[in-house]
């Protein structure tokens, strides 16, 4: 149990928790290194998080209470375990709400001189879970599930909100289907087809064009239909990510097992290519 603090000003209520609910927030926050916040987080990090998280808060630290003992079980090696009260300034995500002061555990490790950061009065990003019971406190979804506030990340963090709830939201990319390449009439041109496949089963697939003399071109079709006018997806959107940090770096095999060898070397050289077009995924941070 978190003790009850009473020289910190702190409410009694927002310091009292279960044991079971304390525990739950012990797993999420030591599964892996401890973090500090982090600014200037990648694209592909932040949606991640985003992704993972039902609340994000950008809220800002009121009061911090360094936890041992019991309290502190779990803990990474070198970590210290903060209890932390935050005044929220805006709910990003979160159908349920939260209250205007919430609180959350939070390991830290020392920098390379072995100071803990400041944390009081600093403005943050919260990607959370409500904990059952207890409204006003959340559970970070992931160790790194803070972040140090920005104009940019803030705006950033707003729009990946956004993109994945449309309506058009490109669907979760699981793995690659088959794969045909179509010589055309004339050397060095064809056309090749790689279909996706995507966890809720909708159709996904790249097409790559290529003519005498010219670069391949390639696009992506989010129907049964493939619009050869279509541009390939802008760095840091979300099908952009949803392709650059799902797809394998070459084609599997079994998708190419039905082409004789020169049109399956053709079909891996045109997926080779949009892999390259699409440029390293950017995660620094393991999934969980």
């Amino acid at each position: 149990m978190i003790p009850r603090f009473q020289s910190t000003g702190l409410a009694a209520a927002a310091l009292v928790m279960t044991l079971s609910s304390m525990q739950a927030h012990a797993q999420s926050a030591t599964t892996g290194a401890a973090y500090g916040p982090v600014a200037g987080t990648g694209y592909a990090d932040l949606t991640d998080l985003v992704t993972a998280a039902p609340v994000i808060a950008d809220a800002t630290i009121r009061s911090t209470i360094k936890l041992k003992g019991t309290d502190a079980v779990g803990a990474a090696p070198g970590a210290t375990r903060y209890y932390i009260e935050a005044d929220l300034g805006a709910l990003v995500k979160g159908a349920g709400g939260l209250p205007p002061r919430i609180g959350y555990l939070l390991d830290l490790m020392p920098d390379a001189s072995g100071r803990l950061p400041k944390l009081k009065k600093l403005r943050v990003l919260l990607f959370g879970r409500p904990v059952p019971g207890v409204p006003n406190q959340i559970q970070l979804v992931a160790p790194d599930a803070q972040i140090a506030w920005t104009p940019a990340d803030d705006q950033r963090v707003r729009g990946i909100a956004q993109a994945l709830v449309a309506a058009d939201a490109p669907p979760v990319i699981t793995g690659i289907g088959n794969a045909f390449h179509v010589p055309g009439a004339l050397p060095g041109e064809g056309e090749t087809q790689v279909f996706l496949t995507t966890a809720n089963g909708a159709p996904v697939s790249l097409t790559i064009l290529r003519r005498p003399g010219e670069q391949p071109r390639w696009a992506v079709a989010l129907s049964e239909i493939v619009d050869e006018a279509a541009a390939p997806p802008a760095r840091d959107t979300l099908l952009w990510y949803r392709l650059a940090c799902a797809l394998p770096g070459t084609l599997p095999p079994k998708s190419t097992a039905s082409l004789d060898a020169g049109n399956s070397a053709i079909a891996q050289e045109d997926y080779a290519f949009v892999v390259q077009q699409l440029g390293p995924c950017g995660r620094t941070r393991a999934l969980r």
